[in-house]
């Protein structure tokens, strides 16, 4: 394998890692608040508002994170991403009350927060088939996103909710530090520039319109997205009665949504490399309302059905927003960009969870959920409608100061 492929695999491997460490607590919410005394009514309302810090800090610490990439190396970020993450996941194995596990969780998204900025501005970098590339690291991601349910309810099923921050947390550090071997080797280098990133000296025109709509995309986006991940696992434990209340089943019914629907982005991504981006998003953006609204009025296998369809269009929509701002923005300004992004993305996926707790709480159901979630797509459709017909590949890039 050369070394180009092995800089990619690390990548690749950087963007399950976070997802999965992100959604461990999502599983495993419920088996935690009933090890602190929680009533079992109530435990999984109760315990939601303790992983909210740690998405706000997931997206709040991106800045910084972009900040001293582009002040210090990339590639040390990563080394310090893998290791940092893996150390905060054994220490909120440590907790004995859920202030104590909040904290640690807080700790686990702020190192988080390092890989998007970072690893993704890196996944662009060189230009070429950028689409296809952000597609295979969103499969990666989601499959971080897929693993986390299954993984989490295999161990709770035979083990307490403990270990299941401390054995991915030992291999994280493992791949940070083989990580860093191989940048210490000086085999780490950045590929070769396509002609038209090495013409790319400045922003494309239209990229004030794109990037505006890049934001309602990545808000209402970062809404949905971050609540469906979040809440699908619980879901499927209460609203499938009728297939199994058994909680490694039902884990492992959710990762295959999440898994399944993954490969959405690899088949967006290889057709945004060939064609128009813009008819591309509307379509996506169409089918997400209907479809999350579909879910509200399902059980058993056919919500399972029902949201893994819905979850294919959240996926496939992931890789384009990517894609929009490789063709817009210079790759020096590119990590400070991505890292405005992922804030404004994770931080109203974070508050999107308060959303749904309240609802939870208030006793609207997930359905209630679901519904509200069916409202915030149609923004998608919105800024899809309003991104610029060009998308940046025929435009002629004019020279525009970085700094």
């Amino acid at each position: 394998m050369n070394a180009q492929k092995i800089r990619r695999l690390f990548l690749n491997v950087g963007h399950f890692t976070d997802h999965l460490f992100m959604l461990i607590f999502a599983k495993a919410a419920f088996s935690a608040g009933l090890s602190f005394g929680l009533a079992k009514e109530g435990a999984y309302a109760e315990m939601i508002p303790y992983g909210v810090p740690a998405l706000i800090l997931f997206g709040a610490c991106a800045p910084i994170a972009a900040h001293f990439a582009d002040k210090w190396n990339r590639s040390g970020m990563i080394s310090v991403f893998f290791i940092g993450i893996g150390l905060a996941a054994i220490a909120t194995s440590f907790a004995q009350t859920p202030l104590q596990i909040g904290i640690g969780l807080a700790s686990l998204g702020f190192f988080a927060a390092i890989y998007h900025p970072v690893g993704i501005a890196m996944v662009i970098q060189g230009g070429g088939n950028v689409g296809w590339r952000l597609g295979v690291n969103g499969v990666w991601g989601n499959m971080g996103v897929a693993a986390a349910p299954l993984i989490t309810g295999f161990i709770l099923a035979d083990y307490d909710w403990r270990l299941a921050f401390i054995l991915p947390g030992v291999i994280s550090i493992l791949v940070g530090l083989s990580f860093t071997a191989f940048v210490r080797s000086g085999r780490m280098q950045p590929p070769e520039d396509c002609p038209r990133e090495k013409a790319m000296v400045g922003f494309t025109p239209g990229w004030k319109r794109a990037l505006l709509s890049l934001g309602l995309v990545t808000a209402a986006g970062g809404f949905v997205f971050g609540t469906m991940t979040f809440i699908i696992p619980r879901m499927f434990e209460v609203s499938m009665p009728g297939v199994s209340v058994d909680i490694a089943v039902t884990g492992m019914l959710a990762a295959i949504v999440y898994g399944v629907a993954a490969w959405a982005q690899m088949a967006v991504g290889r057709i945004i490399d060939k064609r128009r981006i813009k008819p591309v998003l509307v379509t996506i953006a169409l089918g997400q309302p209907p479809l999350i609204a579909l879910m509200s009025l399902q059980t058993d296998y056919a919500l399972f059905f029902a949201a893994l369809l819905a979850m294919v269009f959240v996926f496939g929509q992931i890789p384009i927003t990517d894609a929009v701002l490789s063709r817009y923005v210079p790759d020096v300004w590119r990590a400070k960009v991505l890292s405005w992004k992922f804030l404004l993305n994770l931080v109203i996926g974070a508050l999107a969870l308060l959303v749904a707790r309240y609802i939870l709480a208030a006793g609207g159901g997930f359905e209630t959920v679901m519904m509200v979630l069916a409202g915030a797509a149609c923004l998608v459709v919105l800024a899809a409608l309003m991104l610029p017909a060009t998308s940046g590949e025929d435009a002629v890039i004019v020279p525009v100061p970085a700094g």
